[in-house]
């Protein structure tokens, strides 16, 4: 029996096409290398379509879309919902399960377009894309975490479906490769979320643990300061140790691997490394502004994790 032919998508608008192409373009900014080139072709479209897909969800989440409410449109809405993250963000999950084949013909926006035939290619469940939603929806009602056990588990929705999805396009996901995962994942939204303090708080958001606060006497306004104080200064420190000491329990991923997804996941943690470098280098000085890795320093720290990696398999 043949598969279904679906009918084709309407043809994107030529503004909606460049929002995609911008979206996409954010890759450049990121930690780490999310489609290098010396990847599969196969491999590089399905790793940006994921990429694409994550960056959307988070832009939605952020208040970072490009004015003009065209994404709110493509999505179904008015154009004004675009100010809206939770009816913009369930407008997303629908367009979303059309990926999966649900309800409402293909998907409607251009980014959820490019993302079905990779879904359909490999094998792609709705699980870890949904975990993204539900964690920009959680920022859309928690704004402090209490304690680092609960920013753990925003973690898993907010960043180790990403890791898994690699796993999964690349056929190598096992039970121990997703615990390898998930920690170089949640280190490296610690890392993020380390470097991001001020960005974040001018988005009314805390991502330090509040029990960490209260043990190195930070306050909320010590967070507001142009330059951090001694006791914020320990407070990021000591979050950045937790994010190195998770890289450091991910980074045997990194060996169970062959040839150039070896190269991608090294690319993974030495980016962590490399803005931890970065933040260390600064002081723990967060507060002027996210302290970013130079591409030598990058390029220093994966072929360390390259060459330190233990090898398995």
């Amino acid at each position: 029996m043949r598969p279904r032919r679906d009918a084709a998508p309407a043809p994107a608008a030529p503004d909606a096409r460049a929002q995609a192409y911008a979206t996409l373009g954010k890759a450049r900014s990121e930690n780490f290398p999310v489609a290098p080139s010396f990847l599969p072709r196969a491999w590089r479209e399905g790793l940006m379509a994921v990429y694409g897909y994550a960056r959307l969800v988070d832009d939605i989440g952020d208040g970072d879309l490009a004015p003009g409410g065209h994404d709110a449109v493509l999505l179904g809405l008015d154009p004004a919902a675009a100010d809206e993250p939770l009816a913009m963000l369930d407008a997303l999950e629908a367009d979303l399960h059309r990926v999966f084949g649900g309800p409402g013909g293909p998907p409607r926006h251009p980014l959820l377009q490019a993302l079905r035939p990779v879904v359909r290619a490999h094998g792609l469940t709705p699980e870890p894309f949904l975990g993204l939603i539900e964690a920009n929806r959680q920022d859309q009602r928690v704004t402090r975490y209490a304690t680092y056990g609960d920013l753990l588990a925003y973690c898993e929705l907010s960043a180790n479906p990403v890791g898994r999805l690699v796993l999964s396009l690349t056929g190598t996901s096992t039970p121990e490769r997703i615990r390898r995962s998930d920690a170089v994942c949640t280190a490296l939204q610690i890392v993020e979320h380390v470097q991001d303090v001020a960005e974040d708080l001018g988005r009314d958001r805390i991502y330090l643990p509040a029990e960490d606060m209260r043990r190195f006497h930070v306050a909320e306004a010590d967070l507001k300061a142009h330059r951090a104080g001694a006791s914020v200064r320990s407070l990021v420190a000591f979050e950045a140790e937790r994010a190195r000491d998770l890289l450091n329990e991910g980074t045997p991923l990194v060996g169970s691997v062959h040839g150039r997804l070896r190269l991608l996941l090294a690319g993974f943690v030495g980016g962590g490394r490399a803005a931890l470098r970065a933040v260390t280098a600064a002081g723990f000085d967060v507060l002027p502004g996210p302290p970013k890795p130079t591409r030598s320093g990058l390029l220093r720290e994966v072929a360390t994790v390259l060459r330190t990696a233990p090898r398995k398999g």
